[in-house]
């Protein structure tokens, strides 16, 4: 039996990809990776540390393998990822059962790290940032008809309430020849759905070849034939151009779904944010991607209780969001983060208010979702299956119109029997909370 490793991936899909290559480097030195905590040589925890909840969590799960540790169920415990990066002295202090500490850039040595940590050393270090491989292998973690594909690291954007700048540091583009490698070798496994993702995915390629390269990004990857969908996460506003909006409305690989994360609408809150924009020039935009493509998802997140919103600029952000009419929408209260320059801003809201308006946003939201949803009652929808729940007596999936892991599902009833990733057509009959109803449709 070789040296078991259990692996606790937290936080963004970024993180994720992490987390894959290094399981893949482990797999490859011949290190067993185990579904099961207990019982392992080691633990590898690769942890966020983006917000406050995300750090609670990093810090709960850590604790949680040294009680197993304790017991005696758990040999080794090795903390890699965003909260390494950004507390490593720290966790090492307060954490003594912690056996090492992994900033980003020490990815590609995990395997090393490893066999150092199994030898009694107490590991830690913490080499550049940009050291952490952005090409290699992957050990996919999640269902093999769908992955994600990151394109960038780290983000140069420098918004005054975000860190990742200080944790992953300045936007790095891979190269395009690297991407479409592994775009094929996935395809080839059998993924069929591609999600394109990076702090900023619609900065691609402005790094190493001088200009905006998703398009002809997204070009190349819709040639490899065994792909079916392409989906592109985290596109900044500003960047969304008539290029891509074309190249997006012209291939039918490529979703019409943008995710668009505005943070905010009022002039003001977004200039304190070290952002541009303001209700016009957003709804302009939101307009301008409905004209390229009528039946476009657009997919957005807002933050509330940013210093300084008052109950104008929050009225602002309500009035706004009633008119633009998003597909999906999520909403966080503002989190002051350690080191950020919004941490130090005046006129600071307090936790309740900022609670508060988050729920009055997603209330407001919810309507709005919920008249889109009916309006597909008595439509058609491609559906990828993604299992069977032997309770209800029906097969669960996603249209082409939800994300995986944040967006809703649709229930469906069939008198066949359906593979998980089987792309199938579905009518819908009913709207269910967030959750389309609907059963399988036969010509």
């Amino acid at each position: 039996m070789g040296i078991r490793v259990g692996f606790i991936s937290l936080g963004c899909p970024k993180n994720r990809v992490d987390s894959e290559m290094m399981l893949a480097r482990l797999n490859n030195a011949g290190f067993e990776i185990i579904d099961e905590i207990d019982y392992a040589d080691i633990i590898i925890i690769n942890t966020c540390a983006f917000i406050e909840d995300a750090k609670k969590e990093a810090i709960e799960n850590i604790l949680e393998m040294a009680q197993l540790k304790e017991s005696g169920l758990v040999r080794k415990i090795i903390v890699t990822g965003c909260l390494a990066e950004r507390y490593q002295e720290e966790i090492l202090k307060e954490m003594p059962e912690v056996d090492g500490v992994i900033g980003l850039g020490g990815n590609g040595d995990i395997v090393e790290l490893c066999k150092r940590v199994l030898e009694g050393e107490t590991v830690s270090v913490k080499p550049e940032k940009t050291a952490m491989p952005l090409e290699g292998e992957r050990l996919l973690t999640t269902p093999g008809f769908w992955a994600y594909l990151k394109v960038a690291d780290g983000c140069s954007n420098n918004c005054t309430y975000c860190s990742i700048p200080q944790i992953r540091g300045p936007f790095r583009s891979r190269p395009m020849e690297g991407i479409i490698k592994e775009a094929k070798e996935l395809a080839e496994k059998g993924v069929r759905e591609l999600m394109l993702i990076a702090q900023d995915t619609t900065r691609y390629g402005e790094d190493i070849y001088g200009k905006k390269m998703l398009p002809e990004l997204l070009r190349e990857l819709v040639k490899i034939d065994e792909l079916k969908w392409i989906r592109i996460l985290y596109c900044y506003p500003d960047r969304i151009t008539d290029e891509l909006l074309e190249t997006m409305a012209s291939n039918e690989k490529i979703l019409h779904y943008i995710d668009l994360p505005l943070q905010h609408a009022h002039k003001e809150v977004l200039r304190r944010m070290n952002r541009r924009g303001d209700p016009e020039s957003l709804l302009a935009l939101i307009e301008k991607i409905r004209s390229y493509m009528p039946d476009a998802v657009i997919r957005t997140t807002f933050i509330t209780g940013f210093p300084g919103e008052g109950e104008e600029e929050f009225k602002t952000l309500r009035d706004f969001i009633e008119k633009a009419k998003f597909d999906r929408l999520g909403c966080f209260a503002y989190s002051a983060e350690e080191g950020t320059f919004a941490a130090t801003f005046d006129n600071q809201v307090d936790e309740q208010t900022k609670a508060e308006r988050a729920e009055q946003i997603m209330l407001s939201q919810f309507k709005i979702f919920e008249e889109k949803q009916k309006a597909l009652i008595g439509t058609v929808q491609e559906v990828v299956t993604e299992g069977y729940d032997a309770y209800t007596d029906s097969y669960y999936g996603r249209t082409w119109r939800d994300a995986p892991e944040i967006d809703s599902a649709i229930k469906f009833i069939s008198p066949y029997e359906h593979d998980e990733g089987e792309i199938v057509k579905v009518e819908v009959t009913a709207v269910e909370g967030y959750d389309l109803i609907g059963e399988i449709f036969e010509d």
